[in-house]
């Protein structure tokens, strides 16, 4: 088939016959063909594979295909395509063919010639005609001067004298050319293109007797100096210099590697502000980080940057590489004076302006035009203040959106607490959050955590992709305001007034405690409304068995926090009951539905877990009923499925172990009165008439004396007893404490 040919590969050729490309209808039936595309207005044209099509534009400009034949194959008169194989010769031959004529005629001036058709296996980097065109007219004037030395030579360093295709340049290489063995420094970029020197491999593989010729887009300039060496030989490059070497980074560009320098000109310094490099500078990690932020693990040579990428830099975070027109751009923007200085461990491009990385701003200064009004009202409400450059703290940014005119009509204070509950007193990264972690905010309250598959949520609001980290600090963006919840779920629904009914079923079943202990719980309470068709004697029958009870309601439990914001889209979230048996709930158009019942009012935040209101009581659509009056009374309330009867069927008694018992304990604390001093011995003798019917108690008090005696003799049935101690000497003062002990305990009897 037409595109089983495009993947036909010529192996020594860097483009692949191009038979199908769909766009165009000529190249369908025609051998041998290959797609090209020429940049509109320029002479510039990148061979076309399979892998690296780049959709009629380039660095932002518009291309035109053209097709030409394939490596070593030419067009033969009478015939469409290119139906004849192209005959091979020696290096100096294959220049013509390849049109270098420029290229060509310098080894013929410069005595090349012979060695270049003789006997060898060389490969010659061939700069095309327009390349010589392009160099900088005092350097072809000394090249032309000299022929035989400086022609020579150059030519030489654009030789190895092994045969290379572009199959075996691996990014990164470096061969030993022909001219005192200096190296050449090769990439090889996924999207097809190919460098030596950063200089463009424009027509690659075409094979000679005595080698390989690969035309060239530029003359390429012989590379000595290592990064560092650039920096310190280069004036304009004193300032970044300075910090290079403050940072510890310089000696790392004098070592072997494969890096990109962005490097920022004096003028650049200038521009910044002088208080902040003042600031940044008594910081070593800040100005590490700045300094990192201008370095790239990877060479990235101006002519294979076809389209805006993305690319981590040394500092962590990643900036954009791209092109617009002729112009190489930084986060999209143009700002690149000189590129393409060519290092024996990478490449410089000199910028006309710092990159500052997020790390190395304060955290108030990554917020975005979309949080502008969180800014503003910081700094209205006085908070801002608190939020210095060495202060460390976090913050959580809500959208403009968010500031809904309801909430801007409120009073300062109130918004000031709303705010203060988006500040937190430390340094929160994203990957230190878990699930049920509390975070303290500058106002002292707590805010819970809650972790879900697809999302990372603080109260009732959750966090948006994109937290950057700051030089003092984090910025998380939320998508609304938070509002910590001050009362339980059972305060929340007492105080609301429409779940009566449901609050009356749960006190039945001995669930009330549910409701108020701590914990983390997701209920779905459904109002007095759902329970509308039932009568008092319904109900009653409802309230007599608890098995039953207890299974109905505890499908309306699942165990933690589930917020709409948490709930994936799309997809049905499996909830697991106490019940047992699984919620199955769906969030769409930030909207939830449960058993495809519409949920009208979510996320009631609790101290304990979160409300979410339905106006129906929920049922397991695979649990059957087995009692008649039970039935009828379920499909009055029941009414979105269909209750199936099962004869003799019974529900399982579901064990209450999730409920909370608060057991105290009392630890007595025993104290011996000392009584210091030399007592006497005092008897107290009451005598009361009559005839006793007990004889007497005997109290011993240690101390210094051996034994105290305090008698009380009792006589006859009186009503009224007073006994009187009298303890000469000077005792001291006894104290008599009780400590309580609080344990949580089960059902089962384990206690935490």
């Amino acid at each position: 088939t037409v595109w089983t040919k495009v993947l036909d590969h010529t192996p020594l050729s860097l483009n692949s016959r191009v038979w199908g490309i769909k766009s165009s209808s000529y190249s369908h039936s025609l051998p041998n063909v290959c797609a090209l595309q020429q940049v509109t207005g320029t002479k510039k044209k990148y061979f076309s594979t399979c892998r690296n099509w780049y959709k009629r534009s380039i660095c932002g400009k518009n291309t035109v295909v053209v097709y030409e034949c394939c490596p070593g194959y030419m067009k033969l008169e009478g015939t469409k395509g290119c139906t004849a194989v192209a005959p091979i010769d020696h290096v100096y031959g294959t220049l013509g063919f390849v049109k270098a004529t420029t290229t060509q005629r310098y080894a013929e001036v410069s005595k090349l010639r012979k060695e270049i058709e003789g006997k060898g296996a060389f490969t010659l980097f061939a700069p095309s005609n327009d390349a010589w065109d392009e160099l900088d007219p005092a350097q072809r004037s000394a090249l032309e001067n000299n022929v035989n030395i400086e022609l020579y030579n150059a030519l030489h360093y654009h030789m190895v004298n092994h045969r290379v295709l572009t199959k075996d340049m691996k990014n990164g290489m470096t061969v030993s050319s022909m001219y005192n063995e200096e190296g050449l420094h090769f990439n090889h970029y996924p999207n097809g293109v190919v460098t030596v020197n950063c200089v463009r491999i424009l027509n690659a593989n075409q094979l000679a007797t005595n080698g390989v010729v690969h035309v060239i887009d530029r003359v390429i300039k012989a590379v000595g100096n290592t990064i560092k060496d650039h920096l310190e030989l280069n004036e304009d490059l004193s300032s970044f210099s300075a910090i290079a070497l403050a940072s510890n980074v310089m000696d790392k560009l004098g070592e072997p590697g494969q890096y990109t320098l962005f490097a920022p000109t004096n003028d650049a310094f200038d521009k910044m502000n002088p208080d902040y490099l003042e600031n940044i500078m008594e910081d070593p990690a800040v100005v590490k980080a700045l300094v990192n932020y201008h370095l790239l693990k990877s060479v990235q040579c101006a002519e294979a940057i076809m389209v805006g990428f993305m690319y981590e830099t040394a500092e962590g975070s990643s900036i954009e590489i791209g092109c617009d027109g002729d112009s190489l751009t930084v986060n999209g923007i143009k700002m690149v004076l000189k590129k393409d200085i060519v290092a024996t461990n990478g490449v410089i491009h000199l910028i006309d302006q710092m990159l500052i990385p997020d790390s190395a701003k304060e955290v108030k200064s990554l917020l975005e035009t979309s949080q502008s009004t969180f800014s503003s009202k910081l700094s209205e409400l006085g908070l801002a203040e608190s939020l210095g450059p060495k202060t460390e703290y976090t913050l959580l940014a809500p959208f403009n959106n968010a500031f809904t005119s309801e909430v801007m009509s409120m009073d300062t204070n109130t918004l000031r607490l709303i705010l203060e509950n988006h500040i937190l007193k430390t340094k929160m990264k994203l990957s230190e959050l878990y699930n049920e972690q509390t975070l303290e905010t500058i106002a002292g309250k707590l805010l819970r955590v809650f972790i879900y598959r697809t999302a990372v949520c603080i109260e009732n609001t959750c966090m948006v992709r994109g937290s950057k980290e700051g030089s003092n600090g984090m910025l998380h963006s939320v998508r609304s305001l938070i509002k910590p919840p001050e009362k339980t779920i059972y305060e929340l629904l007492i105080a609301d007034g429409r779940f009566k009914k449901f609050l009356s079923l749960m006190e039945t079943a001995g669930l009330y405690d549910l409701l108020k202990q701590e914990g983390s719980y997701t209920v779905f309470a459904p109002t007095d409304d759902a329970f509308v068709d039932l009568s008092k004697e319904d109900m009653a029958l409802l309230k007599s068995d608890l098995t039953v009870l207890r299974n109905i309601l505890l499908y309306h439990f699942s165990n933690g926090t589930f917020i709409n914001g948490g709930l994936e889209g799309g997809v049905t979230n499996l909830l697991k009951t106490f019940q047992g048996k699984n919620l199955q709930v769906k969030s769409v158009d930030s909207s939830i539905h449960v058993n495809s019942v519409d949920v009208p009012h979510s996320d009631l935040m609790a101290t304990n877990g979160v409300i979410h209101i339905v106006k129906n009581v929920l049922y397991p659509g695979d649990l059957p009923v087995g009692r008649q009056d039970l039935l009828i009374l379920l499909r009055k309330l029941i009414k979105y499925i269909q209750i199936k009867f099962v004869s003799g069927f019974s529900y399982t008694e579901i064990p209450l172990t999730f409920i909370i018992t608060r057991v105290i304990e009392r630890d007595s604390t025993k104290v011996t009165r000392v009584i210091e001093g030399n007592p006497t011995q005092t008897k107290v003798t009451r005598v009361i008439e009559g005839n006793p019917t007990q004889t007497k108690v005997t109290r011993v008090i240690e101390g210094n004396p051996t034994q105290t005696k305090v008698t009380r003799v009792i006589e006859g049935n009186p009503t009224q007893t007073k006994v009187t101690r009298v303890i000469e000497g000077q005792p001291s003062i006894t104290k008599f404490g009780i400590r309580d002990k609080t344990y949580k305990q089960n059902t089962k009897g384990e206690r935490s």
